[in-house]
This record gives C-alpha cells, structure tokens and sequence, in this order.
C-alpha cells in the first residue's frame, strides 16, 4: 500500500485474485494463439481449433450443446501431431502449439503444480516461440504463481508509466523487485487498474 506505484490502486482495487484456469493446457494453448493478435483474432482461432480437434459435447450419447459451448478442447495428444495451420495460424506459431501439446501429452510439463515454478517456466521457455511473457503469463494464470510477472506486457508497462514508474520492461522488472513474492498480483493491479483508465 506504500509503494508510490501501486499503492493507490491497493487501496482502490482491494481483494484482487489471480484468475486461474480450468485447464492448464487449453490456457497454454490460447495464450499462443493470442499472441501478436488481437484478442478477438485469439478468440476466433480457439473456436477454430476446438470445433476441428475438441470433442463435441454429448448428453446420452446425442451431440448437445449449452450456451454457444458445443465442443469439449482437445487433449494435448491430440493437437501434438495435428496439421493447425489449416485454421489460418502462421506456421511458427502452429509449431509453439505443437511442441506445448507434446510436452504436456509426454508429461515433460504438467499444469499440476508438480514441477517447482522457477522449473515449469524454465522448461516453458525452452519450447519452441515461447518467450518471456507467454510463460510468465502461463505460470500466473495456469500454475498460480504468485511471483509470475510478464514485465513485457504493453499494459502493464502503461499502467505503470500512468502512475509515474518506467514504461521499458527493464525497468518494471527493477520496479517490480520490492513487490516479490507478490508481483503477479501487482500485474493484476496494474492491468485493471489500466483497463479502468482506457473505460
């Protein structure tokens, strides 16, 4: 509540908590697919994908569907050798799908909270059009990291700036040092925080 970047919105925003994620690997997988697009480009993608590999949805062994909802995500064996640039994705990024869906399908890396953080995001990264921001972002929505912190981030880097604190991702990731071990949680303040300002 005293640092003199976050410390306002502390007080404004109290009882924050990190979003988690049903599944580990579906967020895995979106996170891929939202990178370098918008996030209705991401959205279209995920539907893509899912109605092509996913399960359809059954209910004594008729297809149903609830909502818009109709299919079940694919498990990661099954996107592991699938061809996913047909669903209009640039081919590197199908490659990142793929070598994150024959990790998780090897048990090389698992969203169960077995491996360490420092670990899990260590073998995050040495996947394939991994970098920085889509492990830390991965480890703080998938492996509830408190201490994940995509320094990268342009909203974060933003928000920070509005407040008065640096814009480059260096120097958020200094600013972010007395915020250990909470710092996914300081993400999550500056991101509302600055959805709030753009409303």
């Amino acid at each position: 509540g005293q640092d003199p970047v976050i410390g306002a919105d502390v007080e404004r925003l109290p009882g924050l908590r990190l979003p988690g994620a049903w599944d580990g690997f579906e967020l895995g997988v979106r996170a891929i697919l939202g990178q370098q697009v918008t996030v209705k480009g991401a959205t279209t993608l995920a539907g893509r994908l899912v109605a092509r590999w996913g399960e359809p949805l059954t209910l004594n062994g008729r297809p149903t569907a609830c909502g818009g909802l109709g299919h079940v995500f694919p498990e990661a064996a099954r996107l592991a050798d699938a061809d996913l640039t047909g669903i209009g994705l640039p081919r590197a990024r199908a490659a990142t799908i793929s070598a994150l869906a024959a990790a998780v399908a090897s048990g090389e890396l698992s969203f169960d909270g077995a491996l360490p953080p420092d670990e899990a995001r260590a073998r995050l990264l040495a996947l394939p059009g991994i970098g920085a921001w889509t492990a830390d972002y991965i480890a703080m929505r998938a492996l509830g990291d408190p201490d994940a912190f995509p320094a990268g981030d342009l909203g974060l880097r933003k928000a920070s700036a509005a407040r008065g604190g640096p814009i480059d991702a260096k120097g958020l990731v200094e600013l972010s040092q007395a915020w250990r071990p909470w710092r996914a949680y300081a993400a999550l303040l500056l991101w509302t925080a600055g959805k709030g300002e753009k409303e």
